[in-house]
């Protein structure tokens, strides 16, 4: 036995109880902790050479089409199409602040939230003429 416990056999007990009690404040980081993020609502409908979004809140567009091969991925954000890592100068209150990227793949739809989503991936199949509707906390239903 070292120094610090040959004195006190309870010592390493209470040291093990101090961890025990002050370890998972530390596991839960800010990160992890529920945030609250700007509401934004998308569907999505699977096209035959695309894809066909309709945003109907949080967004300063509307509709967007675009073709999009299989395996190909497209970044969208409040402002319409984009790429991942382009920087605003200003950001619009009005608007959510969200980034996700889009692929068309074999099986549907993969959605990777990048920013301003609680999801980190989405994925769904969707067939052709299909729709699914998605906002900042996953996948919701059509009305």
């Amino acid at each position: 036995m070292n120094n610090m416990t040959k004195g006190n056999p309870l010592l390493p007990l209470l040291f093990f109880t101090l961890l025990l009690v002050l370890a998972p404040a530390g596991l839960f980081s800010q990160d992890q902790q529920e945030k609250e993020y700007k509401d934004f609502k998308i569907s999505i409908q699977n096209t035959a050479d695309g894809v066909k979004l309709r945003s109907t809140r949080g967004s300063a567009w509307i509709t967007l089409s675009f073709n999009l091969d299989i395996g190909e991925a497209q970044a969208i954000d409040e402002y319409g199409m984009t790429r991942v890592g382009r920087v605003y100068n200003k950001k619009n209150p009005e608007l959510a602040d969200f980034l996700f990227t889009l692929t068309k793949t074999e099986e549907g739809i993969l959605l990777k939230g990048i920013e301003g989503t609680a999801w980190t991936e989405l994925r769904f199949s969707l067939r052709s003429g299909q729709k699914q509707r998605f906002d900042a906390y996953g996948m919701t239903k059509l009305n």
